[in-house]
Parts: structure tokens; sequence; C-alpha cells
């Protein structure tokens, strides 16, 4: 064959020199390994991921069917560590990355018609402080709401409410997860704080979680109404389609006060409302915003407000300045603040509520029928 037809040993390619060149063999220098792009994956395991991020990284069995995985396809994704089995047919998918993943798996765990309820939804919608802290000496059990109907629903860290209905209107979402609407949550609260210690209305062993006190109730209906998530009247339409209600004694008692419920944020606040309503003043306003300001307790006819210091008063030299500056705003404002201290009200209660009710009775006096405390 003659030289000019010889066919070169790269197959017919002409390899040219310059920025376009093409090396005949592959780079001996090693190349970076980038993470395959999610539309790369296997398509059952980007679907698996599509429905784990919609559900705070929980899948069901019965989802990951739907999928087209067989039980020996899940077996060997628990074995390899890609899922991990929380409940009966519930899974967490990859690392636990949601604080709210042990929520959204008692929810799964219990059916299609369960909600999260009572102090796991009262967590949830932030009326009350989480129990669920890390570190926690003792398991906390998350709490779902079920259909008396409903079987096999009992299930190792979940407490488990059979109700008897559950109304369309008590239902609704929030981060995603199914869970009782605030008014319903705190229907369900008046009945954990009806309950009464040393007798069958008192907690189960089997409930680790903190039982709800009265001051937790008013506590949390106070928050709903300041948040917008449910209204004093929509309570009271609850108690009226349901007068039988466990707890609906306690819950109308609250919703009767004078002045309404009240929001506190420390056991001090919560000492002192106590002290002004067993003195009979007028209720305060409590936790309310003047101008840049939210005042602890404010009777607002009166221009009077009580605030009560914690140890920060006395430790800082900045809060004891700052408290000065803010003092002296609110005097320009028509605001006499009177400071107490948490010793203060555990150690001489009568002499703090005697200087309320002086500055009070002043009040009336320059203003005679002035309204002092919530109007």
């Amino acid at each position: 064959m003659p030289a000019s037809s010889k066919k070169p040993s790269n197959g017919g390619k002409r390899f040219t020199s310059g920025r376009d060149s093409i090396p005949p063999y592959p780079s001996s220098r090693p190349q970076p390994i980038s993470p395959p792009h999610p539309s790369s994956r296997p398509p059952l395991e980007g679907l698996v991921d599509r429905i784990a991020e919609r559900q705070h990284g929980i899948v069901t069995l019965d989802q990951l069917r739907e999928a087209g995985f067989t039980r020996q396809m899940v077996r060997h994704r628990i074995r390899k560590g890609r899922f991990a089995p929380l409940h009966r047919g519930v899974y967490r998918v990859g690392p636990r990355l949601s604080i709210l993943a042990d929520e959204m798996a008692a929810v799964l765990a219990c059916g299609p018609r369960a909600l999260l309820s009572h102090r796991s939804a009262a967590a949830l919608w932030e009326l009350l402080p989480s129990p669920w802290t890390a570190g926690s000496p003792i398991p906390m059990p998350r709490e779902v709401s079920v259909f008396r109907s409903d079987r096999g629903v009992a299930a190792p860290g979940i407490l488990a409410h059979r109700v008897t209905t559950l109304r369309p209107k008590d239902r609704t979402t929030r981060e995603g997860i199914p869970v009782t609407t605030a008014a319903r949550t705190i229907l369900d609260l008046a009945r954990l704080a009806a309950r009464r210690p040393g007798t069958a209305h008192s907690n189960p062993p089997a409930d680790p979680l903190p039982p709800v006190t009265r001051r937790d109730l008013e506590r949390a209906i106070a928050r709903a109404e300041r948040e917008g998530l449910a209204t004093l009247a929509d309570l009271r339409a609850h108690l009226s389609a349901s007068p039988r209600w466990p707890g609906s004694v306690l819950l109308r008692e609250i919703l009767d006060l004078e002045g309404g419920p009240a929001f506190t944020r420390s056991e001090a606040e919560t000492r002192l409302l106590e002290l002004v309503r067993g003195a009979c003043l007028p209720p305060p306003q409590t936790n309310k915003r003047v101008g840049r300001y939210e005042l602890d307790f404010l009777w607002r006819g009166a221009g009077l407000a009580l605030e009560v210091d914690g140890f920060a008063f006395h430790a800082s030299r900045d809060r004891f300045e700052a408290d000065r500056i803010r003092d002296a705003e609110l005097a320009a404002r028509g605001i006499l603040v009177i400071r107490v201290t948490w010793r203060q009200i555990r150690d001489d209660p009568a002499a703090v509520i005697g200087r309320v009710a002086r500055a009070l009775g002043r009040a009336e006096a320059r203003i005679p029928g002035l309204p002092l405390g919530t109007g």
C-alpha cells in the first residue's frame, strides 16, 4: 500500500497544535470528583428525595411502594444506611436535617387521618415552650390525635390520643405537618389542665410529658390571641358546640377573666399578675408595646407601668443606664414606671401591691371616673 494512503493509527483523526488541539491520550493529572447532579441520580432515588424534602426528610413504606420500591430494595437501603427506620413503615432518608422530623414521623406512623395535637401542637404553634430539648434525660413522645376507629397506631415514642370527633375546621397544616388548629389545640390543653393529681384523671404513667397548668393554659390562650391564631370568640364558639367538653369549666373561667387572659414571660411576671388579681386591682395589659418599648404591665388610663427587673438589672451598668433612658422616654409619654424585683415580689408582696395601689389611687384622684385598666 502506498505510504500516502496509509490510515493514521488514531482512526483517521488529525491533531492540530494550538488551543484547539485534542490530546491523543487522557491527562495523567488527577481530576476533581464532583457530586452527582440531582438529575443524574437514578429515577427512584430522585423521586424519594423529592418526597422526603416535602416531609422533613421522612417517607413511608406505602409511599416507597407507590414509587416502585420492593421490600428487598427497602431492606437493601436500610442496610446501606440510606433509610433509617423510625416507626413501623416510616423511615428517615439520609441524615437528620429537620428539627421537625420526629413530629412528621409520628403523624405519618399513625395513618392518613392523624394530626399532631395537644402539647406537641402547642409547641408547633409556639403557644407553649417545647419540652423536646436536646439532651433531655427522659425520652419525650410526640402527641398525635387519632380516631377511635383507627387501629394499629400504637408505636414507641408516640402518645396517641383516641378521639371521637375531629371536624374539618379542627384540621390544618403548619410547616407541612398535619396538625390541630390553634383553637382545637387550646381545647385539648384545657382537657389536660383539668386533670387533677392523684385521681383517675391525672397524667397516666405512660405520659412523661410535663403537666399542663392553669397558667400554661391562660398563657397559650393569650399568645394565640396576640398572634392572631385564634380569638376568644373562636374558643367560645367551640365551647358552645361542645358544652360538655372536659376542661370546659376551667376554659370558661379563663375566658371570663376581667381584662381577658394575660400573657406573661416569666415566673416573676406570673406571680405579680396573681398578686394584682388577688388585690382586686384593675387588670393591666401585659407585655404591651408603647413606642419602641414592650412593658411588662401597663395601666394605660392611669399612665402607669410596672416592670420586673431580673439579675441583669443589678449586675450590668449598661442595663442600668438603658433603663434610665427608657423610663425617661416613657415619662415624656405620660407613663410612670414602677420597678420591682423578684426578691421583692417573693419576700414582701404586700409592699409591692401597696405601691401599685397608691399609684393607681393617685391617678383616680386626678381624674375621677378614669378607666385605669385595659381600656
